[in-house]
Formats: structure tokens, sequence, C-alpha cells
């Protein structure tokens, strides 16, 4: 039957079938892991669940944690699970192995787990910090866009009735 692979994954498509191979799953992402790194995923995700409220989802190497934007996400490797987590401000502590600026009020903290006991404090306090953050954060950028709106609209009347003086 004629068809092709697959440039990206390698997976031979026959010709008329639907393939996205961007489009992956949680299992997908951690089925492949150690026994270590597979308890150490679980402890993650219960932790995170356990803070409340929010969307998991997986996209295409990470599986994110979000609420209105992400707080942190999990890209599972061969040996280890590779963590970030969105601060608004620098963590440095020996578990933090990069720091990044990711925009103007966040700073993502790169985060090597290779065993379930590593899954506890700092880490999990971090974690709460970013669910935290990512919720006040969220309220502050809505509040400062209904402030924005306002103005706008108190400068067009302001405008409209200096405009209608004139006359």
């Amino acid at each position: 039957m004629a068809g092709r692979e697959c440039y990206h994954c390698k997976q031979w498509v026959d010709e008329g079938e639907a393939h996205n191979c961007w489009t992956t799953t949680e299992s997908a992402l951690t089925q492949d892991l150690s026994e270590d790194l597979r308890d150490a995923w679980e402890r993650l995700r219960d932790t995170a669940v356990a803070f409340g409220e929010q969307r998991i989802y997986a996209s295409h190497n990470s599986i994110m944690f979000s609420r209105k934007s992400c707080y942190f996400f999990v890209r599972p490797k061969k040996s280890f699970l590779e963590v970030c987590v969105f601060l608004g401000r620098t963590v440095k502590s020996p578990q933090v192995r990069r720091v990044d600026r990711s925009s103007k009020s966040k700073v993502v903290h790169v985060i090597q787990v290779r065993h379930r006991d590593e899954v506890e404090a700092p880490i999990t306090d971090w974690l709460q910090e970013a669910y935290d953050y990512s919720g006040a954060v969220a309220a502050v950028g809505a509040t400062a866009r209904v402030t924005k709106k306002t103005k706008t609209a108190l400068k067009r009347a302001k405008s409209k009735a200096e405009t209608s003086k004139r006359r």
C-alpha cells in the first residue's frame, strides 16, 4: 500500500490515514520510565493535584500544569525528570540546575528529579509557590486590563465632552 514515513516520528503512515505525531498523552510520555522515575512522576503529579483546580495536559515532549498559564512542566527523560518551575523570584539552591528569565514577571528554574524521595521540600514548596504565584499574576493581569480599559473609556468620554463644549 502507498504511504510515507513521517519525517518527525519515523512512523509509517498509510495514504489517506490521519497522522499527528505532535499529539501525545501523559501515559505515552511516561510509559518507558524506570520504576524510580515513574514513582517520582506519580508523586509530582499527586503533589500538584493537591494544590487545587488546574489543567494537566501533555504537549509535545512535556506534561504541563496550568491555571491561567503554565506554572510548571515536566519533561520525562531516560535517566531523570526535568522539572521546570515558573516563580516570581530567583532561587539559589543545589537542586536548581539552571535559571532563565522567561518573561517580565517570571523566572524558570530547571530541576532534575531522579527519585521519589527528591519530591519533597523545598521542591514541593516551590511548586506550591509557583501555583500561588500563577493565580496572583493572572488576577493582577485581569485587574490591569480592566484598569486600562477604564482609562481608555474615560479618555474617550473626556474627549467627547471637550468636543461638544467647543460646538
